[in-house]
């Protein structure tokens, strides 16, 4: 094992913030439909890798900024969510059975956009891919700052939104006690279908902050599912600050780790630290 510098050390755990605000983001969607509709969504991943595609095509070819393609993009993935929710809701898939429904059309997506893009590897070349700037002796990619910058915006205001509005309080109601919350005349469907398109529009919003700093290619979809997965259940079920703050706690780790010994063991920080989780406080989640 070797000890970095000083600034070394300060530029990986910076790098860690900005990966685990993907992360966040990644999450957020995924550990609302699992925690207040009981839904275990892979398919969020594939959304994201498509919106990813999605960005790549219209900036690439159709000459758009990548953070135009957001008008398009936002609307297009909220009617996918709404739709798989109205498929799950229609035939009463229960969560176990939403976790295999959603990994076969993870699937389905995934041999789509190979269809589509092919398995080559693509990446988008825009504006903000080589602009950064200097603090002290650290440098900041300006597209990671801005997947931090979106990450930390849509996780407060999913927050102040659950806490302060009617949807939000609605939504909590029918994840404690759906049929109380029925009979005080919340519209269980209705309300589930908002949220679903809710995250799948964040799913959209992931893709885009994907195709700014990643090379895309179509098997990448699962080596997300980990980590993610580790940053939802760390950060709570439902939470929408919850992911974002395990998110940044895993890519610190992660990246402190890699400063300090290979690449390779940086996988075993999030999962150790799920692990240690789901051992002393299994109740939690």
């Amino acid at each position: 094992m070797t000890f970095p510098s000083g600034t070394l050390l300060a530029q990986s755990a910076l790098s860690g913030v900005f990966i685990g605000g993907l992360y966040g983001l990644l999450g957020l969607g995924l550990g609302l439909t699992w925690g207040l509709l009981h839904i275990i969504n892979l398919a969020h991943f594939a959304f994201a890798f498509l919106a990813a595609y999605l960005c790549y095509q219209l900036a690439s070819v159709g000459g758009l900024d990548p953070l135009l393609t957001l008008a398009l993009i936002v609307p297009l993935f909220f009617l996918f969510g709404v739709a798989v929710q109205w498929l799950l809701s229609r035939y009463a898939v229960s969560p176990l059975n939403s976790l295999l429904a959603t990994f076969g059309l993870t699937a389905i997506i995934e041999a789509f956009i190979q269809y589509v893009w092919t398995a080559d590897f693509r990446k988008l070349e825009s504006v903000y891919a080589t602009q950064k700037f200097r603090v002290g002796g650290l440098f900041v990619p300006v597209p990671e700052l801005i997947t931090l910058g979106l990450a930390v915006a849509l996780s407060v205001g999913i927050f102040a939104a659950m806490r302060y509005t009617n949807l939000g309080r609605a939504l909590r109601a029918l994840a404690e006690d759906a049929p109380m919350a029925a009979a005080f005349g919340v519209n269980r469907r209705a309300h589930a279908l908002i949220l679903a398109g809710v995250c799948g529009a964040l799913a959209g919003i992931a893709g885009v902050c994907l195709a700014l700093s990643f090379t895309l290619t179509p098997s990448q979809i699962y080596a997300w599912v980990g980590v993610v997965f580790a940053a939802v259940m760390l950060g709570g079920l439902g939470s929408p600050l919850g992911p974002l703050a395990a998110g940044i706690v895993i890519g610190v780790s992660e990246a402190v780790t890699m400063a300090f010994a290979s690449p390779s063991w940086a996988p075993i920080v999030s999962f150790s630290l799920l692990i240690g989780l789901l051992l002393l406080r299994p109740g939690r989640t």
